[in-house]
């Protein structure tokens, strides 16, 4: 238990932080999980307007510190390529 005003005033801060990182993480998976949903059901323009609408998405909580870059393109890749062999 923090004793002093500042481990006092960190454990608040850290705690609102907690809650909009993972309220963004949610917000996140969302959006990823409709674009597989879209996926499997196998229609591709369905598929492709989840992914625009999940790219920034993505992007943005890549930005925001939740994942890292990489691994925000990383998915966003891996995505567009599995969309892609709807068609095929």
């Amino acid at each position: 238990m923090a004793n002093t005003v500042s481990a006092k005033k960190m454990t608040r801060k850290i705690a609102k932080r907690t809650a909009v990182n993972r309220s963004r993480r949610s917000r996140m998976r969302t959006f990823l999980r409709k674009v597989e949903e879209a996926i499997s059901s196998g229609n591709q323009t369905e598929a492709v307007a989840a992914l625009r609408a999940a790219e920034p998405e993505l992007m943005r909580a890549a930005q925001k510190g939740i994942v890292h870059k990489n691994t925000a393109s990383r998915k966003v890749s891996r995505l567009a390529l599995r969309i892609k062999t709807l068609s095929a």
